[in-house]
């Protein structure tokens, strides 16, 4: 049994994801700035904007956190298999 292999996102990955989000973000706000409605249509867009925004972040972090427990997991199955393989001697007798 191998365990998973941790990767590591390339720092330009990093830069892209970020500057999307941005450009994303940006460009819905000023859509929503420039939207010829009432005031009160413009902040429920605003206001579903950023429940959206804080949404997405919390989405991510629960999925990240039960990518990591389950990392964890694997791990300590791992440890427990490595464990009985080390301790068993088959020249052992059994009496």
């Amino acid at each position: 049994m191998s365990t998973p292999k941790q990767t590591k996102n390339t720092t330009a990955f990093f830069a892209q994801a970020g500057i999307s989000f941005a450009v994303a973000l940006l460009a819905m706000l000023f859509a929503i700035l420039y939207l010829p409605v009432d005031p009160w249509v413009r902040a429920f867009f605003g206001m579903t904007t950023l429940f959206l925004t804080t949404s997405s972040f919390t989405l991510a972090k629960c999925i990240r956190d039960a990518q990591d427990e389950q990392y964890v997991v694997t791990r300590l199955d791992q440890a427990r298999v490595d464990k009985i393989l080390a301790d068993h001697d088959p020249f052992r007798s059994v009496s």
